[in-house]
């Protein structure tokens, strides 16, 4: 498939020799989130990646999806993947926002502190024998252990990694999360297996993108600035959705949702980011795991189904991926315009103008 602006498509398929996948596999635990805004706590939420992820692939993913997750005796959620119960009480955040605005919403950076962690997941905590067409690695406390992914890779074709879960540092004192070199953790030398790594605007200095888009395709979400996506031969800026933010925990958890939610439909790349940075903007607007209505789900649906390549999502050995929008970019893009306006009226997606504003760059530009 060609992109809309004529340039050359970048293709690679990746996969294991041997393997017949199935379904998806999601890694990481579930926590509980307390908010506070000024010193003051204003709310304790349901958090951890998975919560937010599993929002977003349960409504739209037609691939059987196992969730892994450890929990304490403490948890106080309903969650429809049931977790493994530890002996260790359930992983708790604190995450400290300034005074809100007089005009109100999200103002100002979080300070986030682990208070508590639950017991990591081990490879045997992970299927025997099962074969996945993905993995998500999705941890937040530190509870993937290199062992673990290292294991994941093993099982599934495509393996997503989000960084913040093999890059974050705890202050031993306080719990204050801070973030470290990849290259200095027990996660670097997996690089070469990995197909995809996500990482934040503020997460990105620490991963050296140019020597880690030599191995493996990464995308950084960039707020209201959409997201750049990465790899050996170029990158591209996806268009954002405007939204009025709220909080913005787990922004980056429902974009990964979306993201590979539209790679199981057969979207290329570009097109898939584009899911993902609606459902990241919508995420922003609600405190917590968001509440998405039915409408809006169908209409999503609907979008995925006339712009997806089922032949690529029957493939049934692994992901056909693709670096190149496709013909129908523009028209998914109105598509999600339109099915954000069946949501309770917290998005506001008008960043869709008359033209695009995509970029295609290649890496021997000046």
């Amino acid at each position: 498939m060609v992109s809309e602006d004529g340039l050359h498509e970048d293709r690679y398929h990746l996969h294991h020799q041997n393997k017949t996948p199935g379904g998806g596999l999601v890694v990481g635990n579930y926590c509980h989130d307390v908010l506070f805004r000024g010193g003051s706590p204003v709310s304790q939420t349901l958090g951890g990646a998975a919560s937010f992820v599993s929002n977003v692939l349960d409504a739209l993913s037609p691939s059987p999806l196992i969730y892994i997750a450890k929990v304490g005796d403490d948890f106080a959620y309903h969650v429809p993947h049931l977790p493994r119960v530890a002996s260790s009480p359930t992983t708790l955040f604190h995450a400290q926002f300034p005074p809100a605005p007089s005009h109100g919403g999200y103002h100002g950076d979080r300070i986030l502190r682990r208070v508590r962690a639950c017991d990591p997941i081990s490879p045997s905590d992970l299927p025997d024998e099962a074969r996945f067409e993905f993995g998500l690695a999705v941890g937040v406390a530190g509870e993937i252990l290199p062992e673990t992914l290292a294991r994941m890779l093993d099982l599934c074709s495509v393996v997503l990694v989000d960084v913040q879960g093999i890059i974050r540092s705890f202050d031993p004192i306080d719990g204050t999360v801070g973030l470290v070199p990849l290259r200095s953790t027990g996660f670097f030398h997996l690089l070469p297996r990995i197909g995809f790594l996500k990482a934040s605007a503020e997460e990105a200095p620490f991963v050296d993108i140019e020597e880690v888009r030599k191995w493996c395709c990464v995308i950084v979400t960039q707020g209201k600035d959409g997201c750049r996506i990465y790899w050996k031969d170029g990158e591209m800026d996806v268009s954002p959705f405007q939204a009025e933010e709220v909080d913005p925990t787990g922004a980056g958890d429902s974009f990964l949702g979306g993201f590979v939610a539209g790679l199981v439909w057969g979207l290329t790349i570009p097109d898939a980011a584009l899911l993902g940075n609606f459902f990241g903007s919508l995420t922003v607007t609600q405190v917590g795991v968001p509440k998405f209505n039915d409408r809006m789900l169908k209409h999503v649906k609907e979008e995925l189904r006339r712009v997806g390549q089922p032949d690529v999502r029957s493939s049934g050995s692994s992901f056909l991926l693709d670096f190149g929008k496709s013909d129908m970019h523009r028209i998914f893009q109105e598509g999600l315009v339109e099915a954000a306006k069946l949501t309770n009226g917290n998005c506001h997606t008008n960043s869709v103008t008359g033209k695009d504003d995509d970029k295609k760059l290649s890496n021997n530009k000046p």
